[in-house]
């Protein structure tokens, strides 16, 4: 559990900037996007809003995120494929169903996906009072978007996307470590060794990751949307308002007492001297799956199902390289380094 939660959030924090690359090109909602490539993305939230505010935005929700949800995922992970193992099911169907939310991911989940909705929105957001991308959030902190959150959405609202969550994860995990066991059982068989050597292991590890993130890009752009949806829809005359218009008339409406103004989610992502528009993205509007899927593929296409996957494809490549060989590093060195000496033990 150790190693793994190491090894996760090194993998996490290195990669983190690539990470909000990737939800500003799936969180922007219009036609055509302010962000398209990943190094136009990288260098624009780079040059405009800096590397703490901008790239890092999130970064503390996904650092306590991060090393919770993989203690208890690896732990969970390496119980569950043992005994499954000594139970007489091939190896190579208990790395596969060891993982998914049956067992892994579920025990993982609900430490985890509060804090993926507080890096996610605070991502999308940027810096506090961003005059470059206006997403509909603004949060001053991390505490304050939580506490925003659970007062105008509801404690809930903590949980939105959790669905969506699992089944983005699940067909991930399930697929990252079953091309991971097997590419490190062929590792293994070519070099002669269970030692297959720090090249061999970043390979294995970065292979099976990039190829995972591909495959489940439809699903992370769904989850994306929905964790950062605003839960009112805003009335069809609005939708081709400039981004002044929208962002004005939110914050000049004079909220009743007690509540927050509703928000809506064809939210303006463009800069403050983006011209009129008409604004092309797709509304979810919906917390499932399935019927997210659908309505971006009607209203954006096979591209709309794959915004984001360059950065997504990068970053689940050198995150799974990064998380896989420092657990295996870490597991050998802790074998090698006992917590406790057995010879200790009456």
């Amino acid at each position: 559990m150790l190693a793994g939660g190491i090894g996760g959030t090194t993998g996490d924090m290195l990669m983190h900037s690539l990470d909000t690359v990737k939800t500003r090109q799936q969180g922007d909602p219009h036609m055509p996007p302010k962000y398209t490539s990943l190094g136009n993305t990288y260098y624009t939230i780079w040059r405009q809003e800096g590397i703490r505010k901008g790239l890092y935005g999130g970064v503390q929700p996904a650092f306590l995120g991060s090393f919770s949800g993989t203690v208890l995922f690896f732990g969970t992970y390496e119980w569950s494929k043992r005994v499954m193992i000594d139970y007489g099911i091939a190896p190579s169907i208990s790395y596969f169903t060891a993982v998914p939310g049956l067992i892994a991911d579920l025990a993982a989940a609900p430490a985890y996906v509060p804090s993926e909705v507080l890096k996610t929105r605070l991502q999308l957001q940027g810096r506090y009072n961003n005059p470059h991308f206006n997403s509909g959030y603004n949060y001053r902190s991390t505490i304050d978007a939580a506490r925003t959150i659970a007062r105008s959405e509801g404690f809930g609202a903590l949980f939105y996307g959790y669905k969506a969550t699992l089944w983005r994860d699940l067909p991930f995990s399930a697929l990252q470590f079953a091309f991971y066991e097997e590419e490190r059982g062929l590792a293994k068989r070519y070099v002669g060794s269970n030692n297959i050597g720090l090249p061999l292991e970043i390979l294995t590890a970065a292979t099976a990751g990039g190829m995972a993130g591909v495959m489940t890009t439809p699903l992370d752009v769904v989850k994306t949307r929905i964790q950062t949806q605003h839960n009112e829809p805003v009335p069809s005359t609005q939708s081709i308002q400039p981004a002044a218009t929208l962002s004005s008339s939110k914050h000049t409406a004079s909220p009743k007492p007690g509540k927050s103004p509703p928000h809506a989610r064809p939210i303006s992502t463009s800069s403050p001297s983006t011209a009129l528009r008409t604004h092309g993205a797709a509304i979810l509007d919906t917390s499932s799956v399935i019927t997210g899927l659908r309505i971006i593929y009607r209203t954006e296409g096979i591209a709309g199902w794959f915004r984001g996957v360059g950065p997504r494809a990068v970053w689940t490549s050198v995150q799974s390289g990064t998380m896989l060989v420092l657990y295996q590093t870490l597991l050998r060195w802790f074998e090698e380094h006992p917590l406790v000496n057995t010879r200790d033990v009456v």
